[in-house]
């Protein structure tokens, strides 16, 4: 297995696709670690792989930077922290602009600062990868803030793939995945949001995961995004 002892960090892993990851690369001998600002939710999930849990908030840089400085040594890192409360939805001439601004603080300057403190420490060969959404691709009425921060998240990626080679960087671009984010959408609306898709179906948070361990595992992939949400990218 290529991620036999290997470390693999997985920054925002307590739930949903995060711990999927975690879980994955656990099951093929990683030496796992999750991240998260939720030191209770993550202690568990840790134990429950074998892995090691560790308190990170990433809205702060000093917070990330004093992060690295206790954990080293790390092969491969996944980046999947976001926060879903500052969504930024509604009609642009009512949009609260410090609250758009808010959503870029993880999803994207948090990636910035995992990148500058973490990622520049990987070995050649290993890798970093961030998550975007398919919002980027197919926006939504109502929802401009959102893809543009996924999209902006996906730009880092790319651009990074080339500041940081031998360094590998990509992206995952998840679609509708049933995370606790679905939980409350109810079955009718999954229904229909399922229904643009070619495959009619929620995605789940391993069929997502497979991805960023693709990522890890391929030596020969970097500055890519994987696309893992059920054709609708192509669907009428």
């Amino acid at each position: 297995m290529k991620l036999k002892d290997k470390k693999v960090l997985v920054i925002g892993g307590g739930s949903g696709i995060g711990f999927g990851i975690a879980k994955g690369a656990a099951e093929e001998g990683a030496k796992v670690t999750i991240a998260s600002r939720n030191a209770d939710k993550i202690a568990q999930k840790a134990k429950s792989i074998g892995g090691t849990a560790a308190v990170l908030d990433v809205s702060a840089e000093a917070n990330v930077e004093n992060f690295f400085k206790e954990h080293s040594g790390f092969d491969h890192i996944a980046f999947t922290a976001g926060d879903m409360s500052s969504l930024a939805r509604g009609v642009l001439g009512d949009l609260d602009l410090k609250l758009a601004a808010s959503r870029f603080n993880t999803r994207f300057w948090g990636a910035v600062a995992v990148a500058k403190h973490g990622a520049t420490r990987l070995p050649p060969g290993g890798s970093f990868t961030f998550t975007n959404g398919m919002l980027a691709h197919r926006p939504v009425k109502g929802m401009p803030i959102v893809s543009a921060s996924a999209m902006a998240a996906e730009g880092l990626a790319l651009g990074l793939a080339v500041d940081l080679a031998p360094v590998r960087v990509n992206c995952v671009c998840p679609g509708l995945i049933e995370t606790e984010l679905l939980a409350g959408y109810g079955d009718e609306m999954l229904k229909t949001m399922s229904q643009r898709q070619l495959i009619q179906r929620p995605g789940t948070p391993e069929e997502a995961a497979e991805a960023y361990l693709t990522c890890m595992r391929n030596t020969f992939m970097t500055g890519q995004v994987l696309r893992i949400e059920g054709g609708i990218a192509i669907a009428n």
